[in-house]
């Protein structure tokens, strides 16, 4: 792809990361020395805007711009749906399991497991989530990263290793405080930057009616979405891809799993000063997880809008380059060189968060696990440590995962959560409210689960590579054929009842035990007092089925 960046936008991008590398130096001195809670939960004492921003900002990789707007582009707007159910996600989050979290005082989600069930379940998760974010996030966002640098004409292996080096490198000064701080500024930056794109679409295509007006000229060439297509987050229940039983019922169990159990987004709100300001933090980044239908899938709505106009041109089975592609040849000087840099604050941000929540799983879960009397200092020094071998084994993952990215892959990397999270999800949720739930059957649900979910995913990629050949009408048809959001429900009420018929020959741990991290009548004692959070919440909840009814068939897709 050609570029035609000016010096104002290459000054801009340069401009962004001097002040990403000098807000890390500064949050990186606020640390005390040797200090474990200031290095991996950033001292415990932050706001609710910075826990909100950074879980937004960590949330939002380039992964999920490009693959956003790319939707939009292909006119496959249910996929939106994900961002706007992990705002009803992220109240659970607050309200549910924010306050086990903080009472307990643990540093990991794992370390929790082992509070609740046992240390054979706190193994599980470790090395399950470390694995996950090796070999799924952190190659997913380097990958989708590879278009951005491609847009500014930086070959993809310079971009990469320049990205992956400056962002390992404030992620080991500071820890998780440089990465909250940055993650705060950047999220400002990814916000200004594609709502640029979006408000200057809309304009260059004469407003809204002008864009509606270019979807209906452009669908009566044959082959080519019907314009309501574009905006209709609902499809029937016999839908291949997105169906919305599956959305409805099926993505809320990945919401869970990745909101409310996986360090990687967690690790946030254990960095609050009290449970209000982590409860706030969930409730703002809830507010946020709205926007991306209006400056992620309309840009990409608008992108295609363009081609169809012939003012751009990319290819449509590609659609994820869409949107670097608009900022490239359609926006002005200053313009570009901003959302350029938004695009690089979801890519740094994402990673960084990837880094430093593995970091503190392979310290906390592990480390220390073997070397109970390490003193404070010796685990940052080891989390550091352990960032910099992160580091080294991205870049030298790099090539690998840039051939396989070529196949069909993927898709199966994206898909991958679908079939580790059911078992996740059941054992968290479940733990915390039935106290007679215990850690054989936990420790049950969880592999049998997992078994289930990985026989899945490789006969799934095997058939589709035809090394695996599958005839219609047997059992194993019928297993690959269940939609991945109908398998991610089955599989949740599957491991729930093998969580709960093991945990019948099992004894549960005694109520001390379990004070701190199930429901206790003592913990929802008085009645409940109405407050700003839940003013909050309701809101939320409001705005949410504004967007439900809005863009279905009886809103704008009507």
């Amino acid at each position: 792809m050609t570029t035609t960046m000016s010096f104002w936008d290459v000054g801009i991008i340069l401009f962004y990361f001097a002040v990403i590398l000098w807000i890390a130096k500064w949050a990186s001195k606020g640390n005390k020395e040797g200090s474990a809670a200031d290095y991996f939960l950033a001292g415990k004492n932050q706001g609710w805007l910075v826990v909100g921003a950074s879980l937004f900002a960590s949330n939002i990789g380039s992964e999920i711009i490009l693959g956003v707007s790319g939707a939009g582009a292909r006119a496959n707007m249910p996929m939106a749906n994900f961002e706007i159910i992990a705002s009803l996600v992220l109240i659970l989050l607050g309200w549910v399991f924010v306050p086990f979290y903080l009472r307990t005082g643990v540093y990991t989600m794992p370390e929790f497991l082992e509070k609740r069930y046992s240390k054979a379940c706190r193994n599980y998760l470790s090395v399950v989530s470390i694995l996950a974010y090796v070999i799924t996030k952190i190659s997913l966002i380097i990958f989708a990263g590879a278009l951005v640098f491609e847009t500014i004409g930086v070959p993809f292996w310079t971009g990469a290793i320049i990205t992956v080096i400056a962002t390992g490198f404030y992620t080991v000064l500071g820890g998780l405080k440089a990465v909250i701080y940055t993650d705060m500024v950047q999220a400002v930056i990814l916000l200004v930057g594609t709502i640029a794109v979006t408000v200057f679409g809309i304009y260059q295509l004469g407003g809204w009616d002008g864009l509606i007006n270019t979807l209906e000229v452009a669908a009566q060439t044959p082959g080519n979405p019907p314009a309501e297509r574009f905006f209709n987050l609902w499809r029937p229940m016999s839908d291949t891809e997105y169906p919305w039983t599956g959305m409805l019922f099926g993505a809320p169990i990945l919401g869970v799993w990745y909101w409310c159990t996986d360090q990687y987004i967690v690790q946030r709100t254990l960095s609050a000063k009290d449970v209000s300001n982590a409860r706030k933090g969930a409730l703002f980044a809830g507010y946020l997880k709205l926007l991306p239908v209006f400056i992620f899938f309309i840009p990409g709505v608008i992108a295609y809008a363009l081609l169809q106009k012939g003012e751009i041109n990319f290819v449509l089975q590609n659609a994820d380059q869409a949107l670097p592609t608009m900022i490239n040849n359609f926006l002005p000087i200053g313009l570009k060189g901003l959302a350029i840099a938004g695009l690089l604050a979801a890519l740094m941000s994402s990673l960084s968060s990837a880094f430093n929540s593995s970091s503190t799983l392979l310290t906390i879960d592990f480390y220390k696990q073997y070397r109970p009397k390490a003193s404070d200092k010796n685990l940052v020094r080891f989390g550091q440590l352990a960032t910099i071998v992160l580091v080294i084994v991205s870049l030298g993952w790099i090539p690998f995962m840039r051939s396989l990215m070529g196949g069909g892959i993927f898709h199966y990397l994206q898909s991958v959560q679908a079939y580790i999270s059911p078992p996740i999800a059941a054992v968290f949720l479940f733990g915390l409210f039935y106290k007679w739930i215990n850690a054989k059957g936990a420790i049950v649900a969880l592999w049998s689960g997992f078994i289930l979910g990985i026989l899945r995913l490789v006969t799934e990629f095997m058939a589709n590579e035809g090394v695996l050949m599958v005839e219609k009408g047997t059992l194993l048809s019928y297993f690959l054929e269940v939609n991945f959001l109908h398998f991610a429900l089955v599989l949740f009420l599957f491991c729930a009842v093998v969580l709960a018929g093991v945990s019948r020959f099992g004894n549960p741990k005694s109520d001390e035990e379990l004070a701190l991290v199930t429901f206790q009548k003592s913990n929802n004692s008085g009645k409940f007092k109405w407050s700003k959070d839940a003013t909050l919440t309701v809101l939320l909840v409001v705005f949410v089925f504004v967007l439900w009814a809005l863009f279905s068939p009886l809103g704008l897709a009507g």
